[in-house]
């Protein structure tokens, strides 16, 4: 009998889409978009995501423009922005707002590197206790005798080849996140 694992490997991506959000979120000296997918807006009482409430471009590849659809709503950007995380400075010239990315230093890349280990780490814990639920509920199966020992075996060991093929993901993203960060 084949134990079904689709569940187990749906959950390692989900941690794997989780990794790029995360990834996209840390700047990396080039204007992203994607740094901005965390910030909200009040916006007629309900926090609303920024590109939901205005158009954001990048011009060049330091700068990043947002162009609210709403005027009235350029002084609660530039809040949420200085609010945030991001460490960048908003410019409103009364149309739109303009977010400048400083060249990133030596010190700030290695912080950056730093923090991506970190998230690389944390996806690898959570793919890893996944793969312990999927052997879990592979010994359940076998104590309730719906499978055989062998299958057991063979069960394991294809949550441990799933697990090592996401991890590979993994330090393949990471790889690739840190050599944009420290590309100058």
């Amino acid at each position: 009998m084949n134990v079904d694992f689709k569940e187990f490997a749906r959950k390692m991506e989900k941690t794997l889409e989780h990794l790029d959000e995360e990834f996209g979120a840390v700047r990396a000296g080039r204007a992203n978009p994607k740094v901005l997918d965390r910030i909200t807006v009040e916006y007629y009482g309900s926090e609303t995501a920024l590109n939901g409430v205005a158009n954001i471009s990048s011009p060049d590849a330091r700068t990043l423009v947002i162009q609210p659809w709403d005027g009235s709503l350029l002084k609660d950007i530039q809040k949420a922005i200085l609010s945030s995380d991001l460490g960048i400075n908003p410019q409103n010239d009364g149309r739109v707002i303009r977010l400048v990315f400083p060249q990133l230093t030596e010190e700030r890349r290695k912080e950056l590197t730093k923090q991506v280990k970190k998230y690389a780490e944390e996806a690898k814990v959570a793919m890893r206790n996944v793969r312990r639920d999927g052997i879990d509920y592979v010994k359940k199966l076998k104590k309730n005798s719906e499978i055989t020992e062998d299958d057991q075996k063979k069960a394991e060991k294809d949550l441990q080849d799933m697990l090592d093929k996401y991890i590979k993901k993994v330090d393949d993203t990471l790889a690739a996140k840190e050599k944009e960060l420290m590309a100058i």
